[in-house]
């Protein structure tokens, strides 16, 4: 079984919409969270869709399954404290579902709409030899780093620096037995999907990622992802 967790807790402070979750804004007609799921419905790898929202908003999500025949969606998990808490408490509906140690999970962000189809399949395609793997784009930029922010320490080499994008796949099992005992702190400190699997040395594969597959957290990207849906 290969299930999907989409992550659909967070409340977008950067989009300054006084606290109203960036996730459920409507383009043409859609919440963003449902053209997501539309991608993760249409994928012929994904068995078991999990969305982690606000308690809040479960029924509506529900409905909005119904409406949009999103068939594959079964389960709605509580959002946590942290990213990675949110993310554990979607392992955890995932685990009690699980029929085998073979099962694999991916992780997406709900406002990252436009992710392809291809590389969702890409991503389970890769766990057929490694146990986790993540998307990634070269950094084209100079990168600098300051510890104070104010004044140049070094140069870091681009060729070897790349930016992790979702979604991110891993073997169920392994991936839930590196989180289940962290404590609310330790999650908390936690910065991308892969780090924990990385720090418990689990093999992580790079795969390319998408240019397209920009995850929406300001009004400008707001307004590119009205422009593409619009354009299309």
């Amino acid at each position: 079984m290969n299930y999907a967790i989409i992550l659909s807790g967070g409340i977008g402070s950067r989009m300054k919409m006084d606290g109203f979750p960036k996730q459920y804004l409507e383009v043409n007609g859609k919440p963003i969270l449902v053209y997501t799921l539309e991608i993760f419905q249409k994928n012929s790898n994904v068995d078991v869709i999990v969305v982690v929202a606000a308690k809040e908003w479960e029924e509506q999500i529900q409905q909005w399954a119904v409406d949009f025949g999103l068939t594959k969606v079964k389960l709605v998990a509580p959002c946590g404290a942290s990213r990675q808490e949110s993310i554990r408490n979607g392992l955890k509906a995932c685990i009690t579902e699980s029929v085998s140690d073979e099962d694999n999970v991916i992780i997406h962000d709900a406002v990252r709409p436009l992710l392809s189809d291809e590389l969702i399949s890409n991503c389970f395609r890769a766990l057929s030899e490694n146990e986790g793997c993540m998307p990634v784009i070269p950094v084209n930029d100079t990168v600098y780093q300051s510890r104070d922010g104010e004044y140049i320490e070094s140069l870091l080499n681009r060729d070897t620096l790349f930016a992790g994008q979702a979604p991110e796949a891993f073997n169920l099992l392994k991936y839930y037995n590196v989180n289940k005992d962290l404590t609310e702190s330790e999650l908390e400190k936690i910065r991308g999907t892969s780090e924990i699997a990385y720090r418990n040395n689990m093999k992580i594969r790079l795969i390319p990622g998408e240019e397209r597959n920009f995850k929406i957290t300001t009004q400008v990207d707001l307004r590119r992802f009205e422009a593409i849906i619009g354009a299309e």
